[in-house]
């Protein structure tokens, strides 16, 4: 029987809404599509050249992220750990010690003499140099050979964040680096907001006795004074590193007195004490026995753990005032 005219509307209607349905394939095709771009995407930005400024305002360029680092320097190997960048690091100098990974990475000479076969060897495809410490006759050597230099010395605590970050650039690390960096900056912030109301306390720095060194107000210790509501004594010297008579710094009167202790790092030759400054009891800091040392692996790398040494200053100087304190009742 043939179908009726409004029947045969209806089977048409059908039809052609079969005929366009979308295909159950399409999400799929579009999902997978969509996929594969993301993952060029990815391919691409994570080849893309890479351009940072490194200590010395030099440019430093890479085709791709470094994936064998080579540090020539402890406080750069503790940075570049910090950065997440410590599964690139593939050889190290004397005295990287910290984390405990660096204990048993290959060891390329040390800051004053560089092993330059051995760095070869390990086909690095980013050096960090420390611009100050390291023989600069030898990083000229390695720079002919045209191998990255990323010259790495921080001056400021403030400085360091933006180092860890930067690092982080350059290895591919940025996430891991970011998180570091900011938590530096929050634990920095808390000690500058819980001090910068203490009373100042006047500091002498001994670096060494024979001559006897100091530091001036540019170095990075002297932030760590002023973070803890100290005074740097010598602060307005010239030098970096001036060297001072005692009569100067018995003419300063300091309340307090610090140097450096062995850390983790055992040191060539035993550090300097301030045990001699005993024999003038004039001094304040003798006085009321404000004579203190403070790890030196602390105190004296410009790397992340400066700050647990910069919270053992800042207590030892709250010793300080409250002797004080004492003294005057």
């Amino acid at each position: 029987m043939p179908l009726n005219l409004p029947a045969m509307h209806h089977l048409r209607r059908l039809r052609l809404v079969s005929r366009f349905r979308p295909s159950p394939r399409f999400p799929r095709i579009r999902r997978h599509g969509l996929a594969l771009a993301a993952a060029c995407l990815a391919a691409f930005s994570a080849h893309a050249a890479i351009s940072v400024k490194d200590d010395a305002g030099a440019t430093v360029t890479l085709a791709a992220p470094a994936q064998r680092v080579v540090s020539l320097s402890p406080h750069a190997t503790e940075l570049l750990f910090a950065a997440g960048a410590g599964d690139k690091v593939v050889g190290v100098v004397a005295y990287s010690d910290y984390p405990e990974a660096a204990r048993h990475l290959p060891r390329v000479g040390d800051n004053s003499a560089l092993d330059l076969e051995r760095i070869l060897a390990l086909k690095p495809d980013l050096l960090v140099v420390w611009r100050h410490g390291n023989s600069q006759r030898q990083v000229e050597a390695l720079r002919q050979l045209k191998l990255p230099i990323f010259y790495s010395e921080p001056k400021h605590l403030t400085d360091l964040p933006a180092a860890i970050e930067t690092l982080g650039t350059l290895t591919g690390t940025p996430a891991k680096a970011q998180a570091s960096a900011q938590a530096f900056r929050a634990r920095y912030d808390a000690l500058r907001k819980q001090y910068a109301s203490r009373a100042p306390v006047k500091v002498f720095y001994q670096v060494w006795t024979q001559p006897l060194m100091t530091l001036n107000g540019k170095h990075m210790v002297s932030d760590v004074i002023r973070l803890c509501g100290g005074v740097n004594v010598f602060a307005d010297e010239a030098p970096l590193v001036p060297r001072v008579s005692v009569e100067a710094v018995l003419a300063k009167q300091p309340e307090a007195m610090f140097t450096a202790t062995p850390g983790a790092t055992t040191a060539a030759k035993p550090l300097a004490t301030l045990d001699a400054w005993r024999k003038w009891p004039q001094l304040p800091a003798v006085a009321h026995n404000n004579l203190f040392g403070i790890d030196g692996d602390l105190i004296n790398r410009p790397g992340p753990r400066i700050l647990d040494g910069a919270r053992t200053m800042c207590e030892d100087l709250d010793i300080v005032r409250a002797r004080r304190q004492t003294a005057a009742q």
